[in-house]
Formats: structure tokens, C-alpha cells, sequence
């Protein structure tokens, strides 16, 4: 009987001997893309990984801890009314507003936990797509037929793949939820509804205005919020302390870290890996150093054809833009000669997909499943990119 462990080892060791052996390291086009992939990696520690990624890591070890199944079931379970169940998850991904790569850990907090495949992945898609703020400087920057476009587009999506998802892994996911009703516990019962609620608000808005991005506009409202992010994050982290030493038990505490590294240790390698892979390939945004030649993206994602959307698709999900910067580089893909409709593509994937995601992703729900959840987001995005741009012109 084959060893799974040792064959991936085995894969993996001769993978890395044959790009030992056969890369042309000597190229400066390849030295450069090398350079890039590290330069890109520490854009992403640096931007995205203590004041993203953390608080999340932190909601997720909290959700696995502290939300009692039931809760879970009762809202994102398989038995949960549908209008309830991807309604929350649409809201959820709407209020936290993060981008592809911190929904990971609070979508698999809440799939561990007992969430149906549906609801999760509507979550999954929405955290990143249904980003307010990033709309709202799509319609001020591309238009308010595009910012409109992708406000529509993002319901409909975290709708749909939620629904399709369920339905086309409903007696897997039946199974699934069966092991996770007999393993998991109910959850701690310490404390009130209220000060539960409390807590987890207080975690969630830790990371919304610990991760705020500086907007573009010199002044308006979201300029005076980032002006005060780190007093109002320091206050809530003063009030998360207070939190912990009233209402936890030093037991409570150390399930808590222990569930949150858990999440990590799972997580950050696979990320880093997909970031040094992603920057070697398409390099950071903005810059040419990547492998890919950047006049090949306006090549072939000019016009409305399917092959420009689906170009335009395919680009968005295997690329990895930080939470508002795909606005900025569309702008500059449009003036290049980009179409409309496969801009609009490349929005709806993008926010939604990458590939450090993808990789976290199947470590979560697995290879068919993850290919699914991709496949759907790339042909939703470019059937929406051609009808788009069949009535914007």
C-alpha cells in the first residue's frame, strides 16, 4: 500500500531538485522575478499580516471556542433557513470588509464549527467582494455603472456559489456535519448572550480599525477615521483586557491561544508560499518584474469576447490584490485598452480569490471542493463581464 505522506515528500523533493537543476538562475529575468516574489512577500508581512491576519486568527481560535455549536448550526447549519443562513453570511462579509486572505481563518473557524458548505462559502466569497468601502471608491474612480455593477455582481455571487455549493456537495456535506455534531463540543456556557456578544464585537471591530487603509482622497469622513484608527483600536484593546481578566478563567484563555495557533499554523505557511509563488509569476501590483510579461494582460483582455472575460477572470483569481489596490491598478488596465466587461470580471474574481487562498482553501474543505468554489467564481465572473459589457459601452 502507497504511503500518501511519503509519496508527497518524495513529489515535493524532486520538484525542488529539478527546478535546482534546471532553472536558468543566471537570467536577470528570472533573478529579478525572485527578487520581486521576496519583495512582495515582505509588502504582505508588513501590510497584512499584524494588523489583519492576527485579529482574525484571534476570532477564529474565539469562534471555535466560545460560539456553542448549536449557534453555529442555528444560523449557517445545513437544517437553517436558507434566507437566514446566507443572508447572515452576506451581512457578515459586508461588515468586516477584509480582504481574500484574512477570511480565511474565520472561514474555517465557522466550516470546523458545523456550518453548512453552502453558507460558508457565501461567506467565504462575500468577506473579500462585498467590501463597502472598496465599492464605494469604484463607483468614484470607474464609474458608478461599475461601482453598481459590483455592488449587484457580489450579492449575486455569494448567493449563487452558496446555493450551487450546497447543492452540488449536499451528501458529502450531509456526512460531514454528522463528524463534526460528534466531536465538537457545545461550546462554553460561562458567560451571557450579552457579554458574548460583547466580546466578539469588540475582537471584530479590533480588526476593522486596526486594518483601516489610508483612503485616497486627502479629506472626508474615512480620512478622519484613519486619522484616529490606532486610538480607537488601542481603546478597544484596553477594553478586550478588561474583557478577558473579567469574564474568562485562565483555562478559557488557554484554549483560546491554543485554537488561535492552531489556525495559524495551518494557515501562514500556506500563505506565504502562495505570495512568493504569486510575486515570482505576475510580481507586485503596479510593477513589471514578474515572469509574465504585463503587456501579455492588455493583449488579451481587450474588447468584450468570452476569451477576454474569461482571460480577465482567470487573472483575478490567481492574482493577489490587497484589500482596495484593485482599483487603482484597473484604472490603469482600462486606460491601457481594457474592456469594460472584463474589468468588471476581474473585479468580481479578484477581491475573491487568490493564489495563497486557493491553497488555504483546500487545506480546508479539500482539492474537489476548492476546484469547484474557483470554477464557479471564474464562470459567474466571466458570464457577468460579457453581459456588461454587452450594455456598457
Amino acid at each position: 500500500m502507497i504511503n500518501l505522506t511519503r509519496l508527497k515528500k518524495f513529489i515535493l523533493y524532486v520538484t525542488i531538485f529539478m527546478m535546482a537543476y534546471f532553472v536558468p538562475f543566471h537570467n536577470l529575468k528570472i533573478q529579478e522575478a525572485i527578487v520581486e516574489s521576496f519583495l512582495m512577500l515582505q509588502e504582505y508581512a508588513r501590510e497584512h499580516v499584524l494588523f489583519c491576519l492576527i485579529p482574525a486568527f484571534f476570532i477564529a481560535g474565539a469562534i471555535a471556542n466560545f460560539i456553542s455549536q448549536q449557534a453555529v448550526i442555528k444560523y449557517f447549519g445545513s437544517q437553517a433557513k436558507k434566507w437566514v443562513s446566507y443572508t447572515v453570511a452576506s451581512v457578515s462579509g459586508a461588515i468586516l470588509a477584509v480582504c481574500s486572505c484574512t477570511v480565511l481563518p474565520l472561514f474555517a473557524g465557522i466550516y470546523k464549527r458545523g456550518a453548512g458548505i453552502g453558507p460558508a462559502t457565501a461567506f467565504l466569497y462575500s468577506g473579500p467582494a462585498i467590501n463597502v468601502l472598496a465599492i464605494i471608491l469604484t463607483a468614484r474612480i470607474l464609474g458608478w455603472q461599475m461601482g453598481l455593477a459590483r455592488a449587484i455582481g457580489a450579492v449575486i455571487f455569494a448567493l449563487v456559489i452558496g446555493l450551487l455549493m450546497a447543492v452540488i456537495f449536499r451528501k458529502e456535506d450531509k456526512e460531514r456535519l454528522e463528524g463534526v455534531m460528534g466531536k465538537n463540543t457545545e461550546g462554553v456556557a460561562g458567560r451571557t448572550g450579552l457579554q458574548n456578544l460583547i466580546y466578539f464585537m469588540t475582537l471584530v471591530l479590533i480588526l476593522i480599525f486596526a486594518a483601516w487603509g489610508k483612503p485616497q482622497q486627502a479629506t472626508g469622513f474615512w480620512v478622519k477615521i484613519f486619522n484616529i484608527k490606532w486610538i480607537i483600536t488601542i481603546t478597544l484593546l484596553i477594553i478586550m483586557v478588561i474583557i478577558l481578566k473579567s469574564w474568562f478563567t485562565k483555562g478559557e484563555l488557554k484554549d483560546w491561544i491554543d485554537s488561535t495557533w492552531d489556525f495559524a499554523a495551518q494557515i501562514l505557511p500556506l500563505l506565504f508560499a502562495g505570495v512568493l509563488i504569486a510575486g515570482f509569476l505576475m510580481g507586485r501590483p503596479g510593477t513589471d518584474a514578474g515572469i509574465i510579461p504585463p503587456d501579455w494582460v492588455t493583449r488579451f483582455v481587450g474588447g468584450n469576447s468570452i476569451l477576454a472575460n474569461f482571460t480577465a477572470s482567470i487573472l483575478g483569481a490567481f492574482m493577489y490584490f490587497a484589500t482596495l489596490t484593485e482599483v487603482p491598478i484597473l484604472q490603469g488596465l482600462l486606460g491601457l485598452g481594457m474592456g469594460k466587461g472584463p474589468a468588471l470580471a476581474l473585479l468580481l474574481a479578484g477581491p475573491a480569490l487568490s493564489l495563497p487562498n486557493m491553497l488555504v482553501i483546500r487545506s480546508v474543505m479539500g482539492t474537489k471542493k476548492t476546484l469547484v468554489f474557483i470554477g464557479l467564481v471564474v464562470a459567474m465572473a466571466t458570464i457577468s463581464g460579457l453581459i456588461y459589457g454587452a450594455i456598457v459601452v
